[in-house]
């Protein structure tokens, strides 16, 4: 894998900007505020999501769930995995996975020391890669439930994203979790409908486009699944309905392995 490129906007780099972190380029920058101009609800939805992944972790260690695998895990900023975990069981272990160099190092320097959590460089799209890897192979023990994140990543996954997600669920023992968060255009509100679009054209010339999929091509992910309610969601109302918040145009899912 090569380095980083910092005249190469990256989605893991623009997120760490819209969330309010140090480490981005120019480059993400300036994609960033391109991006906020077609889609002014980003930084909404930036700060929903982060939102989303600390109740899916907490949800999930109340569920006896002790491990994780959190796939295109991003730059750290505050409300990490192993974070929110530790407040609740220090012993519970945390693989972090990105493909992004920047985001890779600045991890790999915050756990340093910390033998209950590990990041690894690779493609999450890779899943036989990312398994064998010792930081996630060495780790986590797939005999026992593990909790798959995937929040705020799947729309930059191109292709049969369906067949990236099932090469993990066949890795996992009953009792474990798939929680996702996805982009989509598929709204009831048709002006942010036409948003997301003129939004997701702005990331056109980044290291990772974005593919929007429809509410029924998200259920797909997860179908054979047990899933949690409320079921589909707009991120902001899992698992409890926020009626004052915003919608994030970001759609939350969560199954439970039988």
């Amino acid at each position: 894998m090569t380095g980083p490129d910092p005249e190469t906007a990256n989605t893991a780099r623009v997120y760490d900007y819209l969330l309010g972190g140090a480490h981005n380029f120019a480059a993400d920058r300036e994609a960033a505020r391109r991006a906020v101009a077609a889609t002014p609800i980003l930084p909404v939805a930036a700060r929903a999501n982060r939102a989303y992944l600390g109740r899916v972790v907490t949800w999930c260690l109340q569920q006896g769930v002790r491990q994780f695998l959190d796939l295109g895990s991003g730059v750290p900023t505050v409300g990490n995995v192993h974070e929110i975990a530790h407040r609740i069981d220090p012993a519970t272990r945390v693989a972090y996975v990105d493909v992004e160099p920047v985001a890779v190092a600045v991890a790999d320097d915050l756990l340093r020391g910390l033998p209950t959590a590990t990041v690894t460089r690779a493609d999450l799209a890779d899943p036989d890669a990312v398994l064998a890897a010792p930081g996630v192979a060495d780790l986590l023990d797939f005999a026992q439930p593990v909790a798959v994140l995937a929040v705020a990543v799947l729309h930059f996954v191109p292709g049969d994203v369906g067949a990236v997600l099932a090469a993990y669920r066949r890795r996992l023992a009953p009792g474990s979790v798939v929680a996702i968060s996805h982009g989509s255009d598929d709204l009831d509100d048709p002006d942010l409908a036409a948003m997301l679009r003129a939004g997701a054209e702005s990331y056109r010339g980044s290291a990772m486009p974005v593919t929007y999929r429809s509410r029924a091509e998200i259920r797909g992910l997860l179908a054979g699944l047990d899933v949690v309610e409320p079921g589909l969601v707009d991120a902001t109302n899992w698992p409890v309905a926020d009626p004052s918040a915003p919608p994030s145009a970001f759609y939350a899912l969560v199954g439970q392995v039988r």
